[in-house]
């Protein structure tokens, strides 16, 4: 049977779920009514409630281990600080954090029975008897998923939003025939579908030709090939969205064998905001993820989730945001 959790009690009880946590914490700082204090105390015994032992051990002043489960996907710049904002976050809070990759079909339950966390946080999508698995063994999950999911305990990572940023810039500035710079990586494909999908969606709202999509790889000779390909079209291509910055630095390298510059002859706008994109020449324009953002609010969740309390709101969509210089 899966665990009684302090969501039971609140509804059995009639309050909210921070009520509970008030009372069987007996927080001095709040302010309960006998009558209610005695409400949720008998919901406790009637349902036979017991606090997770994760969370007994944060109020005891202890820590814990949170799971990162991440997809195989290249740890680069945006994902190595994901990371690093995450654990920091998580040990403002008392909490350690262990990062695992997975590979497709891998097993998550036994993945999670080997580390026992007080929480998880997966980037890869639990199945509905993972979910309860671990909701059975009182351990909170909290997900950040490319595909939006309508759950308080879910961060939706806005790929769709992304593309759409890049071209509404670009229509903007004039341009109407645009490029897509698409990574030639299997492993990044999902968030790739993504955003090229918001990419030609916007097209079609703003009136614009489907992008002129050229796969790209770490290969400046190649990167020029594609450059030139762009501008044979009929119409030619003006400007163009690239996946990420280390794509569009690429193609950048292309523009200079091929006696060009942004955005002179060829606009260009990236994704990520790496460290290096105010470096480029000319500095990059680009898309921001702002993983502190979303690395805050999975704190948050994690926090709420084995305390028992209310979870936070999710972050608004300015979450993700367009950082304009000379590229386009």
């Amino acid at each position: 049977m899966a665990r009684v959790t302090a969501r039971d009690v609140a509804e059995v009880a009639g309050v909210s779920q921070a009520t509970v946590s008030y009372v069987i914490n007996d927080n001095p700082n709040q302010k309960i009514s006998p009558a209610t204090r005695e409400r949720v105390l008998r919901a406790v015994q009637d349902l036979g409630y017991a606090p997770s032992a994760a969370a007994r051990a944060l109020r005891m002043g202890t820590s814990g281990a949170v799971l990162l489960i991440l997809p195989h996907v290249p740890i680069g710049p945006v994902v190595g600080a994901f990371i690093e904002c995450l654990e920091a976050e998580l040990k403002e809070r008392g909490l350690g954090l262990v990062t695992r990759r997975v590979d497709d079909g891998e097993d998550l339950t036994l993945l999670w029975r080997q580390v026992m966390p007080a929480a998880v946080v997966s980037m890869v999508a639990m199945g509905r008897e993972e979910r309860a698995a671990l909701e059975g063994a009182g351990i909170f999950l909290a997900e950040a998923l490319l595909s939006p999911r309508r759950e308080e305990s879910t961060l939706s990572l806005p790929q769709l939003l992304v593309g759409r940023l890049q071209v509404e810039h670009l229509a903007m500035a004039g341009h109407r025939h645009i490029g897509y710079a698409a990574a030639a990586d299997a492993q990044v494909e999902e968030f790739l579908r993504l955003r090229l999908e918001g990419v030609r969606m916007s097209c079609v709202e703003l009136g614009l030709d489907l992008p002129d999509v050229q796969w790209i790889e770490a290969d400046a000779a190649a990167a020029q090939a594609a450059v030139e390909e762009w501008r044979a079209r009929e119409p030619r291509v003006t400007a163009v969205c690239a996946y990420n910055d280390e794509i569009a630095f690429v193609v950048l390298a292309g523009m200079r064998r091929a006696g060009l510059r942004a955005p002179e002859d060829l606009a260009l706008i990236g994704v990520d905001n790496i460290p290096l994109a105010p470096f480029a020449d000319p500095p990059l324009t680009t898309i921001d993820q702002n993983v502190d953002v979303s690395a805050k609010h999975l704190a948050q969740l994690v926090r709420a989730g084995i305390d028992g309390e209310p979870l936070p709101r999710v972050p608004r969509s300015e979450s993700v945001t367009l950082v304009v210089r000379e590229s386009a």
